[in-house]
């Protein structure tokens, strides 16, 4: 059984941080004050597509974080 390594957990935080901050900006955007936009129509649609790239991308990194430790 390997050992647990806070390291490898703590090199995923700022992504975590920026798919927080995405939610949070997609609920702001989503005020009445920006709905007449379209810019921000199309930036609230790509929303679910940059959170999934995250995902990936921290997928990848703890793929190749076990690879190293290997």
């Amino acid at each position: 059984m390997k050992k647990h390594q806070a390291k490898k957990e703590l090199a995923l935080l700022p992504i975590l941080f920026i798919a927080i901050a995405l939610c949070i900006g997609g609920h702001f955007v989503l005020q009445p004050n920006y709905q007449d936009s379209n810019l921000v129509e199309y930036a609230l649609a790509a929303l679910p597509f940059a959170l999934f790239a995250l995902v990936i991308l921290a997928i990848r990194i703890a793929i190749k974080q076990e690879e190293n430790d290997d």
